[in-house]
């Protein structure tokens, strides 16, 4: 695995220590969205269609680190939008490194080179970078040729200067394993930390809505790169019973709580996946929303989700609960051959609720109420 020790010792500290406590639901990462806007308009986005008040907004270094205070999980991904194009980057990053955090900075690394200079190298940060396999590929994946050859001179960059790096990939159901494996071999020879791997989840609100991976398909595809990755110098920055899971030989269910998300609307419910409403301050999160009434099995919108955010945290409870279980992966290999786990029954899910548009108006009528309150007091005063 391509986790530094320190990382994994300071979430296995963290995980052990809240299961002593008897604490049921923690957050293990956080997901911090300080803007929507972008650079790129990728087909898989769920964000790029907000209108310009929206992608317009920020959120402040002071939000940004309250934000990471009040949740307390020891892991900050930073993703978008594109995290870069924030003026105060470099400051959320140190305060958020100085809190002895673990960062990741997630960008599609089209600006990394130039603000490089906004950051110092720490074993608490990591440029996750977004490739969404060969130039080809990834070219045609965020709609747009040469970003591919940009990113990869990027990290190249980044690695010179004393940065750790991380590439981030989405595989959606074109993927061909063969050409993803050369993918991941290019990987390997970049000198990078490794790679985080998604299947790619269909976001309400996305361009692309033709090319999601279903849960049968997703466990196949992974079967087959896996098959294929065998003597291979792969580094995955993931639990061994997370890539487990993708090959179809765990049972999970999804922890939503377990990365949650702050953006520019509040605490976003009931995870960063979907936006069925926000909450006012982590504590509402946790405190009001009704976690039993999502997840695979229980909503028809979480049925084909594999997705790392939702899966990992569960895979990586499941590995501090059963060490020997394991290492018994780890050390046999993932399993590509034979039956896969039963799936979980989609029959009783409840109903899909589409409620971008209403979420999205009642956000923006509370955000010009704010904006003449504060007007109202400006001219008073």
């Amino acid at each position: 695995m391509a986790v530094p020790l320190i990382q994994a010792l300071r979430v296995g500290g963290y995980v052990v220590g809240k299961r002593l406590g008897g604490v049921k639901r923690y957050p293990l990462v956080l997901m911090l969205e300080p803007l929507f806007r972008c650079n790129l308009a990728c087909a898989g986005c769920g964000k790029i269609d907000y209108p310009d008040d929206i992608l317009n907004r920020r959120l402040g270094v002071r939000e940004c680190l309250d934000a990471v205070d009040e949740c307390g999980a020891p892991v900050v991904s930073i993703p978008g939008g594109e995290p870069l194009l924030h003026k105060e980057i470099g400051e959320i990053v140190a305060g958020i490194v100085k809190r002895k955090k673990f960062v990741y900075l997630c960008t599609n690394a089209l600006l990394l080179e130039k603000r490089l200079e906004l950051f110092e190298p720490s074993p608490y940060l990591t440029f996750s970078v977004h490739l969404d396999g060969l130039r080809e590929e990834h070219d045609r994946a965020v709609r747009q040729e040469g970003v591919f050859d940009r990113a990869v001179a990027a990290i190249g960059a980044a690695r010179a200067r004393g940065f750790r790096v991380n590439v981030n990939t989405t595989l959606f159901d074109n993927a061909e394993p063969e050409r993803v494996a050369e993918f991941f071999d290019h990987c390997a020879s970049l000198g990078i930390e490794g790679v985080t791997i998604s299947p790619g989840y269909a976001y309400e609100r996305a361009p692309d809505q033709e090319h999601f991976l279903a849960r049968k398909t997703t466990k196949q595809l992974f079967r087959d790169l896996f098959r294929l990755g065998k003597g291979r110098r792969w580094r995955f920055s993931q639990s061994i019973l997370f890539l487990d899971f993708l090959a179809g030989n765990q049972n999970y269910r999804c922890t939503p709580w377990g990365n949650p998300t702050r953006n520019v609307f509040g605490w976003q419910r009931p995870c960063y996946l979907l936006g069925e409403g926000h909450a006012a301050s982590f504590t509402e999160l946790m405190e009001t929303t009704d976690w039993d009434a999502y997840g695979t099995g229980r909503y028809e919108k979480c049925g084909d989700c594999m997705v790392h955010c939702g899966f990992e945290p569960t895979a990586v409870a499941d590995t501090i609960a059963h060490p020997l279980k394991a290492f018994r992966v780890w050390w046999r290999g993932i399993g590509t051959e034979g039956p896969m786990a039963p799936e979980i029954d989609l029959s009783n899910a409840r109903s899909a609720e589409y409620l971008f548009e209403s979420n999205l108006s009642n956000l923006r009528d509370d955000a010009r109420a704010a904006k003449g309150g504060a007007g109202q007091r400006d001219h008073a005063a």
